[in-house]
């Protein structure tokens, strides 16, 4: 198979001098595994005419004319309002809604404040506005024209991605004040937090989830890898923390932007590679010879997907979730993905 089959010069000249620059890291080596549902389809919102009256007519009031259409987002896993509206004069913005008694609300909020602070090289959406109308929440973010990426990755999609990110983490390598005032917690205290699983199974204090039969003899091995990654992952710079196929848009141009920007904290920029290259390795790319330019540390990678496997398929066999139905089927798929490429790194079957 030619080594540029999957990334050609297309790929290769939009990122030049980017990792993905190597040929042969863009070639399929396996077969492609896909979610029960696509990621531009799992969310379950609201749409414009359900809104509260007075929620309406304070967005309109903020555009300063009608709004004609909406077209809902069709990523992402809560309940809220997330579209891009267009008003009768053609004017376009994308708004987000919830209502103050919703978490959400305290998540769009977040966000305003960090897109708000982000240096000007980080590709993702800025904030127009806020407001609060009759106990509801709204944001409004310059809208981007384009289109959460489909799995099986394409692979030009993914060198932008990876571009955007490496472009992310350059700028934000050391936050600027205005960021750190928003409060960013550290990544190695969240993982040793959450990130335990493993280490639950293995003492007893947890169930085992639905896993390949290979996984009882591991355990031991899961948990220790698990147990070793926070100060592996541990690091000042800023990262996204929630680094994944329906948190990208690629626009018009084939360029990426990075949505959601909920959940940044202090760490070390490969383990937000690794979360995104599990889609990439479900989607028969090698995915080690993507990571390998982000100079994870001795046992960062395989303590990240033992994590992320471990935190993930807990989840997923805990019933049906509150947001969106298709949350469990995420979980499974990523928790399902992390453990495989885990097992192919390490000789395990």
């Amino acid at each position: 198979m030619p080594a540029d089959l999957f990334g050609g010069e297309g790929v290769r000249s939009r990122v030049a001098g980017h990792p993905l620059s190597a040929p042969g890291r863009m070639v399929r080596m396996r077969a492609v595994t896909l979610p029960e549902v696509p990621y531009g389809a799992t969310a379950v919102r609201p749409d414009w005419a359900t809104l509260p009256d007075a929620v309406r007519a304070a967005i309109e009031a903020r555009l300063g004319t009608p709004v004609a259409t909406t077209v809902s987002a069709g990523g992402g896993f809560t309940t809220a309002f997330a579209a891009t509206v267009t008003t009768t004069t053609g004017a376009r913005a994308f708004v987000k809604a919830a209502a103050t008694t919703d978490p959400t609300a305290d998540w769009y909020a977040r966000e305003a404040a960090v897109t708000a602070a982000l240096p000007p090289a980080v590709p993702a959406a800025r904030p127009r506005w806020t407001l609060t109308a009759a106990g509801w929440f709204v944001l409004c973010l310059d809208p981007v024209d384009g289109h959460v990426p489909a799995l099986p990755w394409d692979p030009a999609d993914l060198a932008a991605a990876l571009h955007a990110w490496s472009c992310a983490a350059d700028a934000l390598h050391a936050p600027p004040t205005a960021l750190s005032a928003v409060g960013l917690p550290p990544l190695d205290g969240i993982l040793r937090a959450e990130f335990c699983s493993w280490q639950a199974i293995a003492a007893g204090h947890e169930a085992l989830p639905p896993a390949p039969p290979w996984v009882p003899a591991r355990l031991s091995e899961l948990a220790a890898l698990e147990a070793a990654l926070p100060p592996l992952a541990a690091g000042t710079a800023m990262v996204h923390g929630d680094l994944r196929v329906d948190n990208v848009i690629i626009d018009r141009t084939g360029a990426a932007w990075l949505c959601d920007w909920t959940w940044p904290c202090l760490g070390a920029p490969w383990f937000d590679t690794v979360t995104l290259l599990i889609s990439a390795y479900a989607s028969g790319l090698d995915a080690d010879a993507l990571i390998e330019p982000w100079a994870a540390p001795p046992g960062g990678v395989d303590g990240a997907l033992a994590a992320l496997s471990g935190y993930w398929l807990v989840r997923a066999a805990g019933g049906p979730s509150s947001a969106s139905p298709h949350s469990r089927q995420h979980q499974r798929f990523s928790g399902g993905q992390a453990l495989e490429w885990l097992a192919a790194r390490r000789g395990w079957a």
